[in-house]
């Protein structure tokens, strides 16, 4: 019988002597995670194929910065961190803008929501459920770039196709608006 080793002794594991499998299985348990968690983020499948691709040989090659203790995120959050950050390098290169905002918009102005917009929708502590799902699509989608996905204000600017300055001003009035309806 294997025993199923947590993220952090896989990490561990990788980092100590550069152990393949533990490589492979932590692969296996958040590349398809980090697959579907991307396409609600862009809509071209070999893009986040090779974002996803990029994300792991980040991890190889510094698995040794991974801490589980203090302030440092769990596995889960720390992989999202380094998938989201190779996935705005992406859309920065050469032509990337036309094709992000082209992908935003059909991901906007689709009528099924997105699994991530259905999570935050479906927060279940008191009445912000409710107020999430009053705000706008694009507070929201500014909430979710800078809270939940954790990207600063330049990183989420380049993510929605906006300018750094709306991102501020929409993740202003979003909290005033949350603010109120919970008061």
């Amino acid at each position: 019988m294997s025993e199923t080793r947590s993220d952090g002794e896989l990490l561990r594991a990788i980092a100590a002597d550069g152990d393949r499998r533990a490589f492979e299985e932590l692969y296996r348990r958040y590349a398809p995670w980090l697959s579907a968690r991307l396409r609600g983020r862009c809509a071209d499948a070999a893009l986040v194929d090779d974002v996803v691709q990029e994300t792991f040989l980040a991890v190889w090659r510094g698995a040794a910065r991974y801490r589980e203790e203090g302030r440092t995120p769990d596995a889960a959050g720390w992989l999202w961190r380094i998938a989201a950050r190779r996935l705005i390098d992406a859309l920065r290169g050469d032509g990337a803008r036309g094709r992000l905002r082209q992908a935003l918009t059909r991901l906007r102005h689709r009528d099924e929501a997105s699994a991530e917009e259905r999570v935050l929708a479906g927060v279940e502590h008191g009445d912000l459920a409710g107020a999430l799902t009053r705000l706008s699509p694009e507070l929201r989608a500014v909430l979710q770039a800078t809270v939940i996905d954790g990207l600063s204000t330049r990183e989420a600017a380049v993510l929605l196709g906006i300018p750094a300055g709306t991102v501020k001003t929409r993740a202003m009035r979003a909290r005033k608006q949350l603010r109120e309806a919970l008061a």
